[in-house]
């Protein structure tokens, strides 16, 4: 079985964040694309199969089955895009989050996501605990997002990934205003074995719109402050949000499963 890996939302190869890609004929078992993803150890491999006129897609961190990735479903669609139906100009994709698409504009993927809910939660103390300052607001969907005083407490803060334990969110998410960009953030999700994930498509469903409104304004620009770093354009489109980045191919190689 052949499998690709892409770096997603960077155009260039060592940024970004690196997807494992799988397009194929048939389903394999879950158990089978549970030992793929744990094997190859980044933070999503993207498992993708012909349906109708799009695709089922299925995403796995190395410890489980998740309902939503922002970057591998990029990953993925630059697969199809550049070696599967080289001719295709939108891709349509059913998951466990519902119906997607994804369009491609030359190099640029533009990808229709459903929007998170900014529900607003009380600041903690377990809150601090976990990344060592206050933040200033605090929202939770499916993730917990917390707004903090700059983009310097983004940058420098050291999380503290025990006490994360005792936070509610499948990834926990800060940010802050920027200066060369409308925003910057960070993401950590030890519970799916990732301790900071390099560039987050999904929580940027959530990041977009609060700043989109905080901000007057439909679209923005959002750096991802890992050490790989990462950069995404959103707009917010009423319950829906696009997102759009770049990819580049690392590599291919072959998978030798029964």
């Amino acid at each position: 079985m052949k499998q690709y890996i892409v770096d997603a939302f960077t155009d260039e190869l060592f940024k970004g964040n690196p997807a494992a890609v799988c397009v194929m004929d048939e389903w394999i078992s879950d158990g089978l694309m549970r030992n793929i993803a744990a094997e190859n150890n980044l933070s999503e491999t993207a498992f993708a199969v012909r349906d109708g006129e799009g695709y089922r897609l299925r995403w796995f961190t190395p410890k489980s089955e998740i309902d939503f990735c922002g970057h591998a479903t990029l990953a993925a669609s630059f697969v199809i895009a550049n070696f599967i139906e080289t001719e295709c100009k939108t891709i349509k994709y059913k998951t466990l989050s519902g119906e997607m698409s994804v369009e491609i504009k030359d190099s640029v993927f533009v990808m229709n996501f459903p929007r998170y809910k900014l529900n607003p939660v009380e600041v903690t103390d377990a809150m601090e605990r976990s990344i060592g300052v206050k933040p200033v607001f605090a929202f939770l969907d499916r993730d917990l997002l917390m707004v903090l005083n700059s983009e310097d407490d983004v940058f420098g803060l050291m999380p503290d990934f025990s006490a994360m334990g005792e936070l509610a969110g499948l990834c926990i998410a800060v940010t802050a205003k920027g200066t060369e960009h409308d925003c910057v953030s960070r993401v950590f999700a030890p519970e799916l074995n990732v301790p900071e994930d390099p560039v987050t498509g999904s929580t940027h469903c959530m990041i977009a719109p609060y700043w989109a409104e905080r901000l007057g304004k439909s679209s923005i620009t959002a750096f991802q402050a890992s050490e790989r770093t990462g950069v995404l354009y959103a707009e917010v489109c009423g319950e829906r949000v696009k997102i759009s980045g770049q990819a580049v191919l690392y590599g291919i190689s072959e998978i030798f499963v029964n």
